[in-house]
């Protein structure tokens, strides 16, 4: 079967028509949830829901036990939901044990029960093997990591815990947190305990979401396109000042420079909305982005990433002195065409 992307799945199962096997392959935890509780709220009628879904690991042969379940008829449910977790854990066992286990999917995928609906999640498995190639003949496979447009997720979250936030707050949630799904809920759930009943704003989000300050990033974008250190330096600390922590100054500084690379190949003349479609950003972050890239070369771009990465593994490695870090990392990304590196 073709793969899916997350809105074909919800919108296939919004027609009614149960899906007889599913793979959820993806690592957000959120995105899982949203395919489940589709499923459930469509397919299996509320009184029925504690014996007709069943969460099976697929570790220690639990995958026997979900074909044995799938093909027994559930009690007062037309249908039956059943979940194998964890099916990376078919692809660690010994060669018999790998083979049996596709060989009995297999089986069962090629005439499976009419009255189960069986989802398979994994967060990544390797196409190469035989487990993917079984789930792609005969299962449909939903990709969660296939791009979700982040500010809708924001308001679809909004709306199903009973939250009240404007679209742009919703839009500078999700970009506070990269569009992560999982993040977005845990903020959007605090933003609504915060808010207390009122609409939640573009300043609730500013004063609660911690890492919206990446957004204070893009005024080193004019200091490190001009190479001004002195400036950089200042910046660095009033982040530092605000509570901003090395690792995540330097997470937003790599995505603020992969966003730079990404808007310099956008075509000359692309207006500012479409190109915060095709980056993912608000509109007003993107006409930042687009006047810096055009004053930064493709190179400098591109070596100040691998900067951003060293510095990235130093903290991540326990650096003893991590502002220490950071300012070697400012010296290098602001030295002058052509300087030698420091080693």
């Amino acid at each position: 079967m073709p793969q899916a992307t997350l809105e074909n799945l919800l919108q296939r199962i919004e027609k009614g028509k149960p899906i007889p096997a599913i793979v959820l392959h993806g690592t957000d935890p959120y995105l899982r949830d949203q395919c489940r509780h589709a499923l459930v709220e469509k397919f299996i009628p509320e009184g029925a829901r504690d014996w007709a879904v069943l969460k099976i690991s697929a570790a220690g042969g639990g995958w026997q036990e979900l074909l044995e379940r799938a093909q027994m008829a559930p009690m007062l449910s037309p249908l039956q939901l059943l979940i194998l977790q964890d099916c990376e854990a078919l692809e660690r066992g010994s060669e018999d044990t790998q083979e049996r286990a596709t060989e009995a999917l297999s089986a069962y995928l090629g005439d499976p029960a009419p009255f189960s609906i069986v989802v398979f999640e994994a967060e990544q498995l390797d196409k190469r093997k035989k487990l993917f190639k079984t789930f792609a003949a005969s299962a449909l496979i939903v990709d969660l990591t296939a791009p979700v447009d982040p500010t809708a997720l924001a308001l679809q979250m909004a709306k199903e815990i009973g939250a009240n936030i404007s679209r742009d707050a919703a839009a500078e949630l999700a970009d506070a947190v990269n569009g992560e799904p999982a993040r977005i809920r845990l903020e959007m759930e605090k933003l609504m305990l915060y808010a207390a009943g009122r609409p939640i704003t573009e300043d609730d989000v500013d004063a609660l979401v911690v890492s919206a300050k990446k957004y204070t990033v893009w005024k080193l974008a004019d200091a490190l396109a001009a190479r001004d250190r002195s400036a950089s330096m200042d910046l660095l600390d009033s982040l530092l000042r605000e509570g901003e922590q090395p690792a995540g100054l330097v997470g937003a500084l790599s995505w603020m420079y992969r966003k730079l690379v990404e808007a310099r190949e956008l075509p000359t003349g692309t207006n500012s909305y479409s190109a915060a479609r095709e980056l993912g950003m608000r509109p007003d972050a993107t006409e930042i982005a687009l006047r810096q890239a055009r004053r930064i070369p493709r190179e400098q771009l591109l070596a100040g990433i691998g900067i951003l990465a060293e510095a990235d593994s130093a903290l991540k490695s326990g650096a003893p002195n991590p502002r220490a870090t950071l300012e070697f990392m400012l010296a290098r990304l602001t030295a002058p065409p052509g300087a030698k590196a420091v080693a």
